[in-house]
């Protein structure tokens, strides 16, 4: 009988049992975990924040309390570079950065002090297409005249896909898009290509355009380039992807490489070195939480199209972007820097 209650303890207290659940349970009762957002209120990382923050509590044990908090700066490397260097690694704090911030370090870019296959990744609520857009006013109406017409182009910081996809695609290409930068979300470049400081933008996705401008799209507002993405959006097959315009096999090669990270859209990640049994739970509880009816109805209602990518594909993913081969990197990173 002894012997018996001693198998049963040590059951009890293995890893991933009772015990080991009840003690996650019992860290995050009660608490706030901050839910950080590397850009401003009112874009679509800062959407897609707030909604997972108002379902995930319930998936996580002991029931914590989500709140969404912005730290915006250097197109979210300001968030991606505190994650990782200065957050507390308890477990009370995550958040979402640009979706092209985790190949920065790859690309030699300035300030991205963080290595990207450290992170607790938690994974992505949705796999995007990102467009390249002209207002209809533009001399621009079809992805050929970038190469004879130049867009000007509104940017949130020299890091962020809003500048990293132009500069790469001049650079590349021979696009002629000129960068502005200095917007803090890209409501607010929405709101400076209304108002005509700007003609275009090349990083907007499908999913925030038609959550934030339907009536653009209705009345016909701007004309749709390119898609920037590995494969085109299921409801515009017509739409060329940047791909298409790749003079040779090469470019094209690096080019998806480059727009990888579309499959990521939305990637959430907290700091290395966390506790694993809290980390298993903050994966587990995001996974569920993009699985969830009541968040898929509110997501969908607010036109995000939620598309779980767990934690195991996205770093998959990268893994195989950091894996790309020394010459072809080097030319990428010459890529960037002249397109700058």
């Amino acid at each position: 009988m002894r012997f018996l209650i001693a198998v049963l303890a040590l059951i009890w207290l293995a890893p991933g049992g009772g015990a080991r659940a009840d003690q996650v349970a019992d860290f995050y009762r009660g608490k706030t975990v901050n839910v950080w957002v590397g850009y401003g209120p009112g874009g679509g990382y800062d959407l897609s924040a707030r909604v997972l923050a108002r379902h995930m509590g319930r998936h996580l044990p002991g029931e914590p309390t989500l709140v969404a908090r912005n730290m915006p700066g250097a197109g979210s490397l300001t968030l991606a570079n505190w994650l990782y260097n200065v957050a507390p690694k308890e477990g009370l704090d995550f958040g979402i950065f640009g979706r092209t911030a985790p190949i920065d370090p790859l690309l030699g870019t300035k300030g991205a002090q963080f290595d990207a296959l450290k992170f607790t990744w938690l994974g992505s609520t949705s796999n995007e297409v990102s467009t390249c857009v002209a207002w209809h006013d533009a001399p621009v109406k079809k992805a050929e005249d970038l190469f004879t017409s130049e867009l000007t182009v509104g940017a949130s910081g020299a890091a962020s896909p809003s500048a990293v996809f132009p500069y790469l695609f001049n650079s590349l290409l021979g696009t002629k898009l000129k960068v502005v930068n200095g917007y803090t979300t890209s409501a607010t470049i929405l709101t400076a290509l209304e108002a005509g400081e700007l003609n275009g933008f090349c990083a907007w996705g499908w999913v925030p355009m038609k959550a934030m401008r339907s009536d653009w799209i209705r009345d016909k507002k701007f004309n749709v380039l390119f898609q920037i993405g590995l494969a085109k959006h299921r409801d515009h097959p017509e739409t060329p992807l940047v791909l298409d315009l790749a003079k040779t096999q090469e470019d094209r090669i690096l080019l998806e490489m480059l727009v990888a990270p579309q499959v990521f859209a939305r990637p959430f990640a907290a700091p290395p070195g966390i506790p694993p049994d809290r980390a298993q739970a903050l994966r587990e509880a995001f996974n569920k939480t993009v699985r969830d009816p009541a968040f898929i109805e509110e997501a969908e209602r607010l036109m995000l199209e939620p598309d779980l990518v767990d934690a195991a594909m996205l770093e998959d993913v990268l893994r195989k972007i950091y894996a790309t081969p020394k010459p072809m990197l080097e030319r990428a990173k010459a890529a960037l820097a002249a397109g700058q």
